[in-house]
């Protein structure tokens, strides 16, 4: 019940905050972060609980719920499900303290809404059917669009109705495949099933594999998003409350390439391989298309939107090589974008509710007024551009490592995104941060309060720690991913240690790297 309990939790709580008075506000903040933390702790359970040395699903729940049509409530968890679901857990208090001032009206409902989200992302990760997983596919597309619609900025409508779009467009071709994979298990061993492990196990000819990949994939790749379906992500984010920025770019977009890893590739293999050179061509220019268009963007907070299309370029370029290293590169850098990306749009939100602009030109000499922020900007600027020693760092090296297994010449074009973010980065921290403090509105900013402190502290740490101490969460997923890259390929991994001891001496570094990687 260990997972079920982390999808009730926020959504119980949800609804217990609806049930109290409209002039509670406070009481109603209280409750929802007490029950967000509830939730992460609770993940963290399960975290302790979870057997490292194992690659099947683990805490699995199933219960018979429409068998007529081979439909089951089943839920599970492996290595790489495991820190999407603590990243949602550890992400959502954070997002609820964040606007604890800022947001003032309708704070029941806002609070309502952002515990629903957590509960129907949490349902993704988890999810083992596909009618089950779909259900919550679809049913995070709805508080997100109020959260955009009532507390966002003042094009909200147009971003939340072209958000909307975009999702559901791909949806309904993913919901056809769906339901066509589910009836082809019927045709072939006379018993209709959406169970995703009975799916994995079905042997789909190559020509309806090619369909119902790319049906999959269209919608995963909007959710990334994946170049050139990224153009909802610049208005949602702009327009977006900070709350939301920080679930849309720590979690939302994870979903995408989660999708790709648990859908597209193990249920589609060989329609997979043959489209992942195309993937990766496409990976790469959303990387340096990104990064060039985020250099000359004067909105902060577009200038971080377009980071992240730059950013989960990279981890679909470690999808795409599939193997061992790319695929735990992808992974973690799944969560340290999450990570650094959420903590972006929370020095942003900070920035914007003492200025209310977001404009880089409206700042500039702020680390004479405001030092202890501008030292966590740094921080998580640092990160945010694979600094050694940073959690960014470790995701894109085993990333390039992995890639350039594969595709030695995409890599070397990939590699341009680091430096490019450097300088987009570095370059709008300048602006901000540094130079005379000619603009006299920005003389009496004050510095970080105690609940900013408990805000940003957190996400510092996570920032810093991954990138210390990363074997804590490469060593959990390691077995799940390389038993996805043998189910893909079809054919046992090659390693390391696969190479026979006498011939080490006369096999070359890349050899070896080569060896690991496969």
């Amino acid at each position: 019940m260990a997972l079920t309990l982390l999808v009730l939790l926020p959504v119980v709580g949800g609804l217990l905050v609806l049930l109290l008075g409209r002039d509670r506000d406070r009481l109603v903040r209280q409750v929802a972060l007490g029950i967000s933390l509830i939730t992460f702790v609770a993940s963290l359970f399960v975290w302790f609980g979870f057997d490292a040395a194992q690659a099947d699903f683990q805490f699995v729940e199933r219960y018979t719920w429409l068998p007529d049509f081979g439909i089951s409530y089943h839920v599970g968890l492996d290595g790489i499900t495991l820190w999407l679901v603590v990243l949602t857990t550890f992400l959502t208090p954070i997002a609820l303290l964040c606007s604890w001032e800022s947001v003032d009206q309708r704070v029941r409902e806002f609070s309502f809404f952002m515990l629903l989200l957590e509960g129907a992302m949490i349902g993704v990760f988890i999810s083992l059917d596909l009618f089950l997983f779909y259900l919550f596919w679809d049913a995070m597309l709805i508080p997100m669009y109020f959260l955009i619609g009532i507390w966002g900025y003042e094009q909200r409508i147009y971003a939340t109705v072209k958000f909307m779009l975009y999702t559901m467009a791909g949806s309904v071709l993913m919901l056809l495949a769906i339901i066509w994979i589910a009836y082809y298990h019927q045709t072939v061993t006379g018993v209709i099933s959406f169970d995703l492990l009975d799916l994995y196990a079905l042997q789909i000819p190559a020509s309806l594999q090619t369909w119902l990949f790319l049906a999959f994939t269209l919608a995963f790749a909007i959710k990334v998003p994946l170049f050139p379906f990224h153009t909802w992500l610049p208005d949602a984010h702009v327009q977006a409350p900070t709350a939301g920025s920080v679930i849309l770019a720590g979690v939302m977009l994870k979903m995408g390439t989660y999708g790709l890893l648990r859908f597209s590739f193990p249920l589609f293999p060989e329609a997979a391989m043959q489209f992942a050179p195309y993937l990766a061509v496409l990976a790469v220019i959303g990387i340096v298309y990104g990064a060039l268009v985020a250099m000359v963007q004067p909105d902060m907070k577009k200038l971080v939107a377009y980071s992240s299309v730059s950013h989960l370029g990279f981890v679909v370029l470690g999808i795409c090589a599939m193997n061992v290293i790319g695929v735990q590169g992808a992974v973690f850098q799944m969560l340290a974008h999450g990570v650094s990306t959420g903590g972006l749009f929370l020095i942003v939100g900070m920035l914007s509710e003492r200025r209310h602009t977001k404009l880089i030109a409206e700042y500039g000499g702020l680390k004479a007024v405001m030092p202890k922020l501008v030292g966590m900007f740094l921080l998580i600027t640092l990160a945010s551009i694979a600094l050694p020693g940073m959690n960014g760092f470790v995701g894109e090296f085993f990333i390039f490592v992995g890639s350039f297994a594969e595709y030695p010449g995409l890599t070397a074009v990939a590699v341009s995104g680091v430096i490019l973010s450097a300088v987009y980065m570095l370059w709008m921290f300048q602006r901000v941060n540094y130079g005379p403090l000619t603009n006299p509105k920005n003389k009496g900013l004050r510095d970080l309060s105690p609940r900013e402190w408990v805000v940003i502290a957190p996400i510092v740490a996570m920032c810093i720690g991954m990138g210390v101490a990363p074997r804590i969460f490469l060593t959990p997923m390691e077995p799940a991913v390389r038993q996805l890259v043998e189910h893909v390929r079809g054919v046992t991994p090659v390693n390391a240690a696969a190479v026979p001891a006498e011939d080490l001496e006369t096999a070359g570094p890349l050899d070896v790297v080569q060896g690991s990687a496969r």
